[in-house]
């Protein structure tokens, strides 16, 4: 069915049609409701070509990844990230363009692809801290939403986030209740916004308690199971190796599980463990109880959240910069214990 078998089912005219489909705000509600209903009905797709033209769109968002954040693309966080956003294009008749772009030359990279009118909008990624792509993307005026924030003025732009401080607060707040003291935290790169926020956290609630900052029990690097499982081996071999560990993933938490069970220790008992990201589609957190305990904020969510946020922008061009952050919740699993001290059996 085209767009004109669809208006005269309705007995409106294709223009009215073409507009409810689109959003725009002059249709009643009831109209838009009438035509949303009998699109799905009738099981009708409007043509992206056609909609661009009348709408002056591309009807498609940009997703830019600097050349040194590559390894984002096959990472599973971001795959979950980009299901949810990918829904919501998809319920909106948008479509997604990946663009790796090189990092010594992103403000001419950007400068082209808003020149070339392929997209509407860009969706940016793993924000580092000072970013300087939110002055880029501000300066050609072509909207944008970044999933996560940077330190540098953020009521400048849109962004959805998590408060990985506050998480991350809370998750050691948990281990130091249950008697911990040594406890590590296997971090994401430093250099990245929301690493920087998690070692906040981390060391508010230290703080707070009185327990002295132990820089060797930090380890920063790229969230691999490889990174986690290097780093907690070489900590429980060290003369003062940690009673529990803070994992910046549940990618990462696998890799600090093996190198537990490598060296005899049974988990929860011996060591324990907390992660973040533990929500995955593709890498669930056990099924009835959780393996790992967790600070848990969804990404498909995140994904969804900052889809709709930017293609409101994109429809309408006067909205102020809108901020959505996010709490996670505590999932209590079976990673984790009182310290091994504390116990009397």
């Amino acid at each position: 069915m085209n767009l004109k078998e669809l208006a005269d089912t309705l007995g409106l005219s294709p223009t009215t049609v073409s507009r409810a489909l689109n959003g725009y705000p002059e249709v009643a509600e009831r109209t838009r409701a009438r035509v949303m209903a009998a699109a799905r009905d009738h099981n009708y797709r409007p043509n992206a070509r056609a909609k661009g033209l009348a709408t002056g769109r591309a009807m498609a968002i940009g997703h830019v990844i600097p050349v040194s954040h590559r390894h984002e693309i096959v990472n599973p966080v971001f795959s979950d990230f980009i299901l949810g956003a990918g829904e919501v294009y998809q319920s909106n008749g948008y479509d997604m363009v990946l663009s790796l772009v090189d990092d010594a030359s992103q403000a001419s990279a950007y400068e082209e692809i808003a020149a070339k009118g392929t997209v509407d909008g860009i969706l940016l990624h793993a924000p580092r801290v000072g970013d300087p792509r939110i002055e880029i993307l501000n300066g050609i005026g072509l909207p944008f939403v970044v999933h996560g924030r940077t330190s540098m003025n953020d009521e400048t732009y849109s962004w959805v986030d998590v408060n990985n401080r506050r998480a991350f607060a809370r998750a050691t707040e948990f281990l130091l209740d249950l008697g911990h003291r040594r406890i590590a935290l296997v971090n994401g790169l430093m250099a990245m916004d929301f690493a920087a926020r998690r070692q906040l956290g981390y060391c508010d609630a230290l703080a707070a308690r009185g327990v002295a900052f132990d820089p060797a029990l930090v380890r920063s690097d790229e969230m691999t199971e490889t990174h986690g499982y290097v780093t907690a081996r070489d900590l429980l071999a060290g003369s003062a190796p940690p009673t529990a560990f803070l994992a910046a993933s549940i990618i990462t938490a696998l890799g600090i599980r093996r190198a537990v069970e490598e060296k005899g220790l049974v988990l929860g008992r011996d060591v324990s463990i907390v992660t973040h990201d533990d929500e995955l589609s593709y890498l669930r957190n056990g099924v009835d109880i959780p393996t790992f305990t967790a600070v848990r904020s969804s990404v498909r969510q995140a994904g969804a959240l900052c889809a709709e946020m930017l293609i409101e922008a994109i429809r309408c061009r006067d909205t102020p910069a809108r901020h959505m952050l996010l709490e996670a919740e505590l999932m209590v699993g079976q990673s984790t214990g009182p310290a091994p001290l504390q116990r009397t059996g």
